[in-house]
C-alpha cells in the first residue's frame, strides 16, 4: 500500500496491537479504505493479486469488467492466487476523504483525522472504533482484544464504544463494563 494515493488505514486486531504494544496471532491483516475507492484498489493491485468481493455469504471476483463491490458486499479479500491463503481483508467505509462513517449506523460520523492515528508513519483506526466493530460477533479474540485495550483507554475513549455499541447492539454483554 506504500504508493496507494488514497486514504487507507489498518483496522481490526492489528490496530489493537499497535495501540496496546502487545500482540496476538492473526489470520490476515484488515486494511480499511473508502467503498468508492475499491475499483482503484483493484487496479492498483493489478494482476499480481486476486481480489474477491465478500458479503452476504458470497464471494465474487473483482475484475476489470466488474471492479466495484456488489451492493451486498462491504469488503474484499485479497490473495495471490486461488490456492494461496487470504492475506488481506479490505474493509470499506461509506465515508469520504474527510469524513469517517460507521457503516453499521451512518448517523455516527467523525472527521477522518479523528478516526485514525499514526504510529511510526502508518495510519491505524482508533482502538475505540475497532472495539465498536468487534462487538458484532462473539469471538474469543474480540474479548481478548477488549481486555487488553480497555484498561489503556481514557474515560472519553471508553464512552465512545459504550455509546456506539448501545446504539448498534442494544443489550450487548460488553455494555456492563464500567466507563
Amino acid at each position: 500500500m506504500r504508493d496507494w494515493d488514497r486514504p487507507w488505514w489498518i483496522a481490526g486486531g492489528w490496530a489493537i496491537d499497535a495501540f496496546t504494544g502487545t500482540a496476538r496471532a492473526h489470520e490476515d491483516i484488515d486494511i480499511a479504505i473508502f467503498r468508492d475507492d475499491v475499483p482503484g484498489l483493484r487496479s492498483y493491485l493489478g494482476q499480481e493479486w486476486n481480489c474477491w468481493a465478500a458479503g452476504d455469504g458470497a464471494l465474487t471476483p473483482l475484475t476489470e469488467a466488474r471492479p466495484g463491490l456488489p451492493a451486498a458486499a462491504d469488503q474484499c479479500w485479497v490473495r495471490a492466487h486461488a490456492w494461496s491463503p487470504w492475506v488481506a481483508d479490505v474493509v470499506t467505509s461509506p465515508g469520504s476523504e474527510r469524513q469517517w462513517v460507521l457503516k453499521r449506523d451512518t448517523s455516527v460520523t467523525m472527521p477522518l483525522d479523528d478516526a485514525i492515528r499514526a504510529y511510526e508513519g502508518i495510519a491505524y483506526q482508533r482502538p475505540e472504533i475497532v472495539l465498536a466493530y468487534k462487538a458484532k460477533l462473539v469471538r474469543a479474540k474480540d474479548d481478548a482484544d477488549l481486555a487488553r485495550t480497555w484498561p489503556l483507554l481514557d474515560a472519553r475513549a471508553r464512552a465512545w464504544p459504550q455509546d456506539t455499541v448501545a446504539l448498534v447492539h442494544p443489550g450487548h454483554r460488553w455494555l456492563s463494563r464500567s466507563r
